[in-house]
């Protein structure tokens, strides 16, 4: 029946396993329609997950779509002998599905040519081939590095007019930015990176102003040299803020640019360790429509402050690397039960003193589905379990647990880092009647046969021994 399917139909069913390669390759020889399909899917974004090790692989097949007179003129008038037979031309024109243009992952891939004398005889053809009259993209990727005059290039017009995502340096070059700012107005989603201050171009200001439905923005600020441009350039994000629904913010911003989204409905804040008594700025700030909200190294007090400035919306709260003030961590989760009643999912910083104060919040966030705790030493996991298994809501069975990779000694006597199998044991036992729970921790040993014996009782769904701190926590991309 499958077969019968509409092109498109199979389109839409095959791209919900885009991110599963392995699914999409056993399918391939399925016939000549799935292998183009799959095909088109595969080299959407071909820069996705890329590492290094693969980037000459995909160079080959890349340069493999060189007419026969571009592999001519390289051999003859550039002595560049490596145009052998296995660069014969490919059963698809892979590159004409590509949609996500990433000159910063063409230029790494270049670099690994091995005639580095030629590299930028290659790189000009490889510019060529992926800009022209053949070629549309919706996403464009550009480095402060990129040197290329591509509004010259015959076809450029038509590859960039259904651009909606643009990620580049504020220090592109001058040309390239007003060429960009003429042919692209429909961008959506736009990361931008400011350098230092003799790069800085006023250029890409006139470019977020002639923008006209900007939702989404991520802002890095590498440098603060140049306070007036950081300060022009937020003056033209605010201008959208009738639109803008996504912010991104790595470092302290020079206005009070975030206080300007009113209409706000997910906020990434980053600090660092130099700039912490600069965010007190957010003091009085209104998120009402905000759902989710993910902070890094920032004070607890201005932790406190977002939280209260939305109306009781928030869905998700991601902290990481709070700077506690005094008391500041049983006032943050009071704010969260206080504010935020529709509450799903919890990432939260947690230390032994306020286990009693999670636990109000489990009695009152109904709608909890999923818990990431982090710790510190000496953490009392016997009275964690106890609450989770008492008084978690309904619908939370999602947990994962983060904690240090050793045990540490205080006072000559040992400190675990992680619960012991005693502790889960207890945990396991009083969960043994709710909804089968899905499990990761950040480094406990010898526990996989505890495991394997509750999963045989049912108790366990899904569980996966992180051996490294840290590694597989990244947001709620639950296993």
């Amino acid at each position: 029946m499958i077969n019968n399917l509409s092109d498109d139909n199979l389109l839409i069913i095959l791209e919900e396993f885009q991110d599963d390669k392995n699914k999409l390759f056993s399918w391939i020889s399925v016939n000549k329609n799935w292998c183009k399909i799959i095909i088109s899917i595969l080299w959407k974004n071909p820069w996705k997950s890329l590492k290094k090790k693969s980037d000459k692989l995909l160079l080959n097949v890349i340069i493999s779509h060189f007419s026969d007179e571009t592999k001519s003129n390289l051999k003859n008038e550039h002595e560049l002998d490596f145009l052998t037979d296995s660069y014969r031309n490919p059963s698809f024109d892979y590159i004409s599905f590509c949609r996500h243009l990433n000159f910063n992952k063409i230029e790494r891939m270049i670099k690994s040519f091995h005639e580095k004398s030629k590299l930028s005889i290659i790189e000009k053809e490889i510019v060529n081939l992926f800009i022209n009259g053949n070629r549309k993209y919706t996403h464009l990727y550009i480095s402060y590095k990129f040197n290329y005059q591509l509004h010259l290039i015959p076809g450029f017009e038509r590859c960039i007019s259904e651009i909606h995502y643009l990620n580049c340096s504020t220090s592109i070059r001058d040309d390239l930015s007003a060429g960009l700012t003429e042919l692209c107005k429909s961008i959506k989603v736009l990361d931008l990176f400011i350098e230092s201050r003799d790069k800085n171009n006023y250029g890409i200001i006139d470019l977020i102003k002639a923008q006209e439905d900007l939702t989404k923005i991520g802002l890095t600020i590498h440098s603060y040299d140049d306070v007036l441009y950081c300060m022009n350039l937020e003056g033209s994000l605010i201008e959208h803020a009738n639109t803008v629904r996504c912010f991104k913010l790595t470092k302290r911003s020079t206005t009070k640019i975030i206080s300007s989204f009113v209409h706000l409905r997910e906020l990434e804040v980053n600090g660092c360790y130099n700039d912490i008594s600069e965010w007190n700025c957010l003091g009085g700030i209104s998120l009402p429509f905000l759902q989710i909200l993910g902070v890094n190294k920032i004070p607890s007090n201005v932790l406190i402050c977002l939280i209260e400035s939305t109306n009781e919306s928030l869905t998700e709260i991601r902290t990481d690397n709070i700077f506690y003030i005094l008391t500041d961590e049983k006032r943050v989760i009071q704010a969260i039960y206080q504010k935020c009643p529709e509450l799903q999912y919890l990432k939260l910083m947690l230390t032994s003193n306020n286990i009693s104060e999670l636990e109000r919040l489990l009695i009152k966030c109904h709608y909890l589905n999923g818990l990431f705790i982090t710790n510190d030493i000496g953490f009392n996991w016997d009275k964690l379990f106890c609450v989770l298994a008492r008084s978690s809501p309904i619908h939370l069975f999602k947990f994962k647990f983060s904690n240090a990779t050793t045990n540490y000694t205080v006072k000559e006597k040992p400190v675990p880092a992680a619960p012991n199998l005693e502790s889960l044991k207890l945990f396991f036992d009083k969960w043994k009647d709710r909804h089968p729970m899905l499990l990761q921790f950040g480094n406990i040993e010898n526990v996989e046969s505890l495991i394997e014996e509750y999963k045989a009782k049912g108790l366990d769904k899904k569980y996966n021994n992180i051996v490294s701190y840290g590694k597989g926590f990244d947001g709620f991309e639950w296993i």
